[in-house]
C-alpha cells in the first residue's frame, strides 16, 4: 500500500524524547519494508507556544502559521535523523517535491506547506496528490467523538463515520494556526472528495498504529487490546 500518515506533534515530540523520535523510526522502518510512506509530522506543544507568543507580539494569522511551519519541519528533521538512511534527507517543501521524493524509495518525512493548512490537510492533501491507498492520523485522542471526551463524559465514539458524516461533526472548526482539533475541515474535505480510505486513532504507542495499517491491508480487524478508532470510509 502507498500510506500517508499524519503524526501529530503532541504525540511525537511531547518532550523531544529521543527514545520516542527511535520508537516511532523503527515502526517506520519495518512498514517501509512491504508499504511506501510519506509521514507528515505536527508541531505539537513547542508550535502552539510559538504561535501564542507570535500573536502576542501582534503577528497576524499568516504569520503565525509560517512560524508553526517551521516548528513542524524541525520535527520532520529530528524524525528524519532518526529514520538514518532509510528517510529522504530533507522536508519537501511542497506537494510536488514529496511526490518526487517518494520516488526515491526512501521514507518520506515533512512538515506544514502553506498558511491555513494545518498538518492533517497536508496528509490529506499530499494522499490525494500521489494518489495514496490509506491515510492514518494518528493524534492524541483514539478516534472521533460527538464532543470533546476531555470535557464531556457523555461523549460518544464513532467506529465508522461517511465523510460527509464527518464534515458536519467539524464543520464548527475554528480554522486558525495551532487547531488543535482531531481533524480539521480542510482536512475532511479533501478527504471527502479523494474518497481516500482513513483511519484517525491514538498514535502515542508506534506499534499499535503498524498494528492497525498491516491489519488494514490484510482486511482483518484489530484485536480489542489494539482499538481501532474512527474509520472514515465513503
Amino acid at each position: 500500500m502507498l500510506i500517508a500518515l499524519s503524526v501529530g506533534g503532541s504525540i511525537l515530540a511531547k518532550d523531544l524524547s529521543t527514545e520516542g523520535f527511535l520508537a516511532y523510526a523503527g515502526m517506520l522502518k519495518e512498514l517501509s519494508k512491504e508499504h511506501k510512506l510519506i509521514v507528515v509530522v505536527g508541531g505539537g506543544v513547542a508550535a502552539r507556544d510559538y504561535i501564542r507568543t507570535a500573536r502576542n507580539l501582534g503577528a497576524n494569522e499568516a504569520e503565525s502559521d509560517y512560524i508553526g511551519i517551521s516548528i513542524t519541519r524541525l520535527n520532520a528533521q529530528l524524525l528524519i535523523t532518526a529514520l538514518g538512511e532509510d528517510a529522504y534527507p530533507v522536508p519537501p517543501l511542497d506537494y510536488k517535491e514529496a511526490q518526487r521524493a517518494l520516488s526515491s524509495g526512501k521514507i518520506v518525512v515533512m512538515g506544514g506547506v502553506i498558511p491555513g493548512q494545518t498538518t492533517d490537510a497536508v496528509t490529506a492533501i499530499v494522499a490525494e496528490y500521489i494518489k495514496a491507498d490509506l491515510i492514518v492520523i494518528a493524534t492524541s485522542v483514539d478516534g472521533v467523538y460527538s464532543a470533546d471526551p476531555k470535557k464531556d463524559p457523555n461523549a460518544i465514539k464513532y467506529e465508522t463515520l461517511t465523510p460527509k458524516e464527518l464534515v458536519k461533526i467539524v464543520i464548527s472548526t475554528e480554522m486558525k494556526a495551532g487547531s488543535q482539533s482531531p481533524v480539521d475541515l480542510l482536512a475532511v474535505k479533501i478527504i471527502e472528495r479523494s474518497n481516500i480510505k482513513t483511519i484517525v486513532m491514538h498514535g502515542a504507542d508506534p506499534m499499535k498504529v503498524a498494528d492497525v495499517i498491516m491489519r488494514e491491508n490484510m482486511g482483518s480487524m484489530p484485536s480489542k487490546k489494539i482499538p481501532l478508532g474512527t474509520r472514515i470510509v465513503g
